[in-house]
């Protein structure tokens, strides 16, 4: 299965990144995974013009050829200000648009919050509302995964490169995670 995994979160460093990498160890050996840092980001806000098809940046090309390729996209946002971040937003606004209003179309989404302390829920809720509406309003035939992670203390169970720090909960809960997404996506895709 092609598995898209998008770490939202634009500050350097941030525990968002942890939590998509260790994703990432726990399915690299079964399935392909790409991983997209939002660091990187750079896609202009909708009043700014948005995507520019004609000059796309490296990281929004790498963008766009992720949805193209994957099966299963999973999204991680921290909260940030009791929402998910700006940069997610603005892709959300803008992805559902031509010439890329395919690009979320026959994909099963898989949602992460995080949080440095106890809380990761709010983002991920509003993750599958968003995403709920623009599937709906485009008539897509995708879906969202009704299983969300929220990802709780981050710093004090994954390492900077997203190894465990032995908190077995924790652990067991993301594999728990990421099994359901994978059964959801194999079941909705036929792959």
């Amino acid at each position: 299965m092609n598995i898209l995994l998008l770490s939202g979160s634009a500050r350097n460093p941030n525990n968002t990144l942890r939590v998509s990498l260790a994703l990432k160890k726990i399915v690299e050996n079964e399935h392909d995974v790409r991983l997209i840092d939002f660091r990187a980001y750079d896609i202009p806000l909708l009043a700014q013009g948005g995507f520019n098809k004609e000059n796309i940046s490296p990281f929004q090309a790498e963008l766009i050829a992720g949805f193209e390729w994957a099966q299963l996209v999973v999204i991680l946002s921290p909260e940030y200000n009791w929402s998910i971040t700006p940069e997610l937003l603005n892709m959300l606004q803008l992805l559902p648009n031509k010439p890329y209003d395919k690009l979320l179309d026959e994909k099963v989404f898989a949602l992460v919050g995080t949080s440095t302390g106890k809380g990761g829920k709010v983002p991920a809720l509003q993750l599958t509302q968003i995403l709920n509406k623009v599937i709906s309003f485009g008539n897509m035939n995708s879906i969202v995964s009704p299983r969300i992670f929220e990802a709780h203390f981050i710093k004090e169970v994954l390492d900077e490169d997203g190894n465990s720090l032995g908190n077995m909960q924790f652990d067991q809960g993301l594999l728990d995670f990421m099994n359901y997404s994978l059964r959801v996506s194999k079941r909705w895709t036929g792959k």
